[in-house]
């Protein structure tokens, strides 16, 4: 079984990367490093070239697309929220989803894979709490971009799901979090086994809840 993950050299991708290592699966993992296995800045739509000339045709049975920024956490609604910061942030958290998939279509169409999407609890419209504004947005687009590709991608046979992978703690959730990475990959990796066509399209935590919209 062959797995991409992207943002695998650190924090949730890596752990997710050694978990599926270990029991057998062929995993090929992307980083912004020169050192990673795969080069991939998912905000470059020029280095997916790198990904799909590492993969070749072979099919892809799991693709976690885990790569994503949290730029705003101390921004204002004052003077904060620069357009720049916009740009970046959906850049890697929306549109480099979107051209992660679509550059391993041929792959996952091969393997009538599964399609995995972290997102977060934060772009739930339960949770908004008009703070970190650009991150919650683009975690609230980057879920409707999962309902919409489990649509477009059903007749194909490939299933995709969305994912809160809990408050991790990790550079991004910080050292006051919920859960270590090793929780929260071992919880995700049983969420991605469990994905069928029957529930593609579905918004669930890292420990198999069902996530409020």
């Amino acid at each position: 079984m062959t797995t991409v993950i992207t943002g695998a050299s650190r924090g949730i991708g890596a752990a997710l990367a050694a978990q599926l290592t270990a029991r057998g699966e062929a995993v090929i993992g992307t980083g912004r490093s020169a050192a990673a296995q795969v080069s991939l800045d998912v905000t470059r739509p020029a280095d997916f070239s790198n990904l799909t000339d590492a993969l070749g045709g072979a099919p892809v049975e799991l693709l976690v697309c885990n790569a994503g920024v949290y730029l705003d956490k101390a921004e204002t609604l004052e003077t904060g929220y620069g357009a720049d910061m916009w740009a970046q942030a959906y850049a890697a958290n929306v549109t480099g989803v979107f051209l992660t998939v679509q550059s391993l279509l041929p792959n996952l169409r091969a393997a009538r894979g599964k399609v995995a999407i972290i997102s977060s609890q934060m772009g739930s419209s339960t949770r908004a709490k008009g703070t970190s504004i650009i991150y919650r947005t683009s975690k609230a687009a980057v879920l409707n971009l999962g309902f919409n590709l489990a649509e477009a991608l059903k007749s194909d046979g490939v299933a995709v799901g969305i994912y809160h992978p809990g408050w991790v703690r990790t550079d991004m959730g910080g050292d006051a979090a919920d859960i270590g990475t090793e929780e929260s990959a071992s919880g995700l990796i049983a969420r991605f086994d469990a994905l069928s066509l029957e529930s593609t399209g579905c918004f669930e935590t890292w420990d198999g809840r069902a996530h409020p919209l």
